[in-house]
């Protein structure tokens, strides 16, 4: 028998790569802890975020390499993950910020930013959740949320929790009914508190649900806001595009990266396994192209998505099987893949 030995194993696993990140586990110093036993391997594969998509190709690529070692009979690889930091993010404890933005209203961004949210979280990531959006701050609603918690004497805001993610909202400060009338320097002043002087403690991703538009009130967020990257929502239709094309070049003028496309309302699927386009097709491929970045996810019409928001029990976690459900989810890792990838890529 051959002797097997660390350097060995680590050889046969520079043969594994990473199929975003485009290099191999070594290179990339994903492998941890290698233990050797008798013919038993053991090591960890430390990835860039729990909630990558290819989790489950990338263990089965490095079991058959180590397993293809003469003298080897088992592996046990457990897979574990740490979330890489934007360089842009000094003055934060929190590791990537993500803009979720739409060119108008009623295209279901907040209901895409909350999902997403809570479906890396429920990956194991540290997730926060930042309802920036001052003309509809339904995010309190959509996680069954009504107040804050009490503030110790001295210390910073405590953000709300629920589902494992911290939530800060514009619609805590009001009475409900009352209307948001701003201008943008008190919501630049609002959301420099919302970031400085809320405990968000250690975040691997604080999502940000941005108003919807283009105007002023946005551009000064946006400006406050260090962002890893946007996230914008649009539906099929050619209005939509042409709305949400704004919003990707809002994003571009201000050299924030678009991460990527999100097509929500996108079909109705009907109970022969058919999918109905009420509201036409092509609205998201055709923005990815202009915005030179993935359609990340196609959201469907799904009742459950709907009465989850309603009822503030997200869809990702009292619905998961859905088709709504199982959508959102995928989106959630697509975008945590799409992170890592800019992240990395600016290391």
């Amino acid at each position: 028998m051959s002797n097997l030995s660390e350097e060995k194993v680590l050889k046969a696993l520079s043969q594994v790569m990473d199929p975003e990140l485009h290099k191999d586990l070594v290179t990339l110093n994903m492998i941890k802890d290698i233990l050797i036993k008798n013919r038993q391997v053991s090591l960890t594969i430390e990835l860039t975020t729990p909630a990558c998509p290819l989790k489950q190709q990338i263990k089965q690529s490095a079991e058959n390499a180590v397993l293809a070692l003469e003298g080897v009979e088992s592996v046990d690889i457990k897979m574990g993950a740490k979330v890489p930091k934007d360089n842009k993010i000094t003055d934060l404890d929190i590791k990537n910020i993500i803009a979720v933005g739409s060119g108008k209203g009623g295209v279901g961004k907040s209901t895409i930013a909350v999902n997403l949210a809570v479906a890396l979280a429920q990956c194991g990531a540290k997730v926060g959740l930042l309802d920036a959006d001052i003309y509809g701050p339904n995010v309190p609603m959509m996680m069954g949320l009504d107040a804050l918690p009490p503030t110790p004497q001295n210390e910073k805001i405590q953000p709300a929790e629920a589902y494992g993610v911290k939530v800060m909202s514009i619609g805590f400060m009001v009475q409900p009914g009352q209307p948001l009338i701003w201008r943008g320097p008190m919501l630049h002043s609002a959301i420099k508190q919302f970031l400085q002087d809320v405990d968000w403690g250690n975040l691997d991703y604080l999502i940000v649900d941005l108003p919807p538009g283009t105007g002023d009130v946005q551009l000064s967020l946006v400006q406050t806001v260090p962002l890893t990257g946007g996230v914008v929502i649009t539906m099929p239709q050619q209005v939509s595009f042409d709305d949400a094309a704004r919003a990707v070049s809002m994003f571009k003028k201000l050299e924030v990266p678009v991460i990527g496309v999100v097509e929500n309302m996108s079909y109705l699927p009907l109970p022969n396994g058919e999918m109905r386009h009420i509201f036409g097709e092509g609205g998201g491929e055709a923005l990815a192209r202009v915005a030179g970045a993935p359609l990340l996810g196609n959201i469907p019409i799904d009742e459950s998505i709907r009465e989850g928001g309603d009822l503030g029990k997200p869809v990702v976690v009292v619905a998961q099987d859905s088709v709504g459900g199982k959508a959102l989810a995928d989106l959630a890792q697509n975008v945590a893949a799409r992170i890592s990838m800019e992240v990395f890529n600016k290391a």
